[in-house]
């Protein structure tokens, strides 16, 4: 049988409509967050308890809602943004639909206390599943205040889709983290549990909130977008973005903002990443903080039921003005590479040798000793010791390669040495970190990794949501020598690394660990393969790194005692044969 065609109830319809708007406690916090700076709040505090699901609160110092009005801001589809269709082409607010504070109520038990600046007196609404309980008057500051309580309370099925509070809470501090880089005139608090993981101080200066926010190291070396580079067009780009030196294993660092509004475009995304062409290591992405204005008549905002995707009238006009921007800041704007420096006090005048030449050279981060036992040639090597590999190998089967005599280094990546039947090219970052994973990897199957205190222990702060990630990887981190601990909101301090690998740099070392391993379990042996491998990528020498004729026999000799010395342990392989026979055709000697 045909069921009969009905209209549904506003009470279903209001549950359907909070489907689409209200997905998990931080579409909560975005919605009533918005509303705060459409309403021209200049401060916004967010509290939250088990990561949203049983309690979230907002207040601000805005204009309020008038006591008239309340009742009618808690229907669906009633909104001052918007009077007619013709408005929505011209949306110059985040809010506008009129579903938000609906689709709310009908799913929680909600209490707003407002009071507008126009009126001297206050009022407080109680609604549970979007019926009006109680509705009185109140003396308070002109502003709102939102509350809700059992999120989802009305629907069980979709309580029992949200993940774990702290899950949860990484969505809300993404979001919040990044609205108070774009509106740094407005002084944001966030509070999850009693505990305060971000507050600033509304100054109007966005440096300060990305020092807040990324702390002192990354959050001073980002690069701003010089306003003349768009100044007098239609499209203006500004923000941030990380000088080459910074980058980061995925692309959670990449936030963009169209007219105010926080929005994922991968199209957009790879406009950044393109500005950076040859400028970054393979896979890895910029860090990038990028302010995109465009007319309002040019963009529809109207194509998401969360808003988090726009379509622009003309894409092209907006990538290209996007690429510009980020890649004429980073080629013009950073400061002039370090990777190589030539001290005058190296050269021997005219009759300098080509060996003396690169005996000048010195890596920014320091260069690499292989070994303990090359103490003596260290000190006349170009290359000064930043991390010592100094503990044996276990033994091992018959190496997997033949013997292979040193023949030089090509374009400071790559090691040639000579086999019994031809030419082998070593790529040195990924034979090193072969080497290393395998060294790690066998003393923490024994439970053997030593650490090596820091003089100084280093403090590394972090975005909100990456530190959440991070801090139950912690006892992990220190069974592989890697000895962290929390040290105040959204900040570690790291008082030892693994001995292997000392002289690692702190700060991009965890923010990777926290990238990679994102949806892994904390006492899973991927976590412990994940955290491995992203340290031995973080400690392997470098391409472009200059290594003397004994540091290549040791990284060869290192690599020969591997299991698995034809690869990497992300998959890359690390050495490439010419066979003598191949050589001889390219000759011409096929004769011979």
């Amino acid at each position: 049988d045909t069921m009969p065609i009905r209209t549904l109830s506003d009470e279903v319809a209001s549950r359907i409509a909070a489907g689409e708007v209200v997905e998990r406690p931080a579409s909560v916090v975005k919605e009533l967050v918005e509303n705060s700076l459409d309403a021209g709040a200049s401060r916004v505090e967010v509290e939250t308890q088990d990561g949203g699901a049983t309690l979230i609160r907002v207040r601000d110092n805005g204009t309020g809602i008038p006591a008239a009005e309340i009742d009618l801001a808690f229907r669906r589809h009633a909104t001052s943004k918007l009077e007619n269709a013709d408005d929505l082409e011209q949306i110059a607010t985040l809010g506008f639909r009129g579903e938000a504070l609906s689709s709310i109520a009908a799913v929680s038990r909600t209490l707003c206390i407002t009071r507008h600046t126009a009126e001297t007196v206050g009022t407080r609404l109680r609604l549970e599943g979007g019926e009006v309980v109680a509705h009185d008057p109140i003396g308070r500051p002109a502003g709102t205040e939102l509350v809700i309580e059992d999120l989802f309370y009305s629907v069980p099925a979709r309580r029992k889709f949200l993940r774990t509070a702290r899950t949860e809470r990484r969505h809300i501090d993404a979001f919040l983290t990044r609205y108070a880089i774009a509106y740094p005139h407005t002084a944001f608090t966030v509070v999850h549990d009693g505990r305060e993981v971000l507050a600033t101080s509304g100054s109007g200066d966005a440096r300060d909130v990305l020092l807040s926010v990324y702390g002192a190291d990354l959050g001073a070396s980002l690069l701003q977008i010089p306003e003349h580079l768009t100044a007098g067009q239609a499209i203006s780009v500004r923000g941030f973005v990380g000088p080459t030196t910074v980058h980061r294993a995925d692309r959670s660092y990449l936030t963009l903002f169209v007219n105010g509004r926080w929005i994922e475009d991968l199209r957009l995304s790879y406009a950044i990443i393109q500005a950076y062409h040859t400028l970054l290591p393979v896979k890895r992405y910029p860090v990038a903080f990028v302010q995109i204005e465009v007319p309002a008549e040019d963009v529809d905002v109207n194509v998401h039921p969360a808003k988090a995707e726009v379509r622009f009238r003309d894409s092209d006009v907006v990538f290209r003005a996007v690429q510009k921007a980020a890649r004429a800041t980073v080629v013009s704007e950073a400061p002039v590479s370090t990777q190589w420096t030539s001290s005058e006090s190296d050269s021997t005048g005219p009759q300098q040798t080509a060996r003396g030449k690169l005996a000048g050279l010195r890596p920014a981060q320091g260069h690499i000793r292989f070994g303990a036992d090359e103490a003596q040639s260290d000190e006349h090597s170009p290359a000064a010791s930043t991390l010592s590999t100094a503990s044996h190998s276990p033994p091992h089967p018959p190496s997997q390669l033949p013997p292979l005599r040193i023949v030089g280094q090509l374009a400071t990546m790559f090691v040639i040495t000579e086999g019994p039947d031809g030419l082998y090219l070593i790529d040195q970052h990924a034979a090193h970190e072969r080497v290393l994973y395998e060294k790690l990897h066998a003393q923490s199957a024994q439970g053997q990794v030593a650490s090596q205190p820091l003089l100084a222990p280093q403090s590394v702060t972090l975005p909100a949501d990456q530190a959440d990630r991070l801090e139950p990887l912690l006892p992990k981190l220190a069974e592989l020598g890697l000895q962290v601990e929390a040290f105040g909101p959204n900040a570690f301090l790291v008082r030892a690394v693994p001995a292997l690998l000392e002289k690692l740099v702190p700060a991009d070392l965890l923010a990777d660990i926290a990238a990679a391993t994102e949806g892994t379990s904390p006492i899973s042996d991927e976590l412990e393969e994940a955290v491995i491998r992203h340290i031995c990528k973080r400690a392997a020498v470098k391409a472009g790194q200059v290594l003397s004729r004994e540091e290549m026999a040791r990284l060869v000799d290192d690599l020969e005692r591997t299991r698995n010395p034809r690869t990497c342990p992300h998959g890359r392989p690390t050495i490439v044969q010419i066979s003598t026979e191949e050589l001889a055709r390219h000759f011409g000697r096929t004769g011979h």
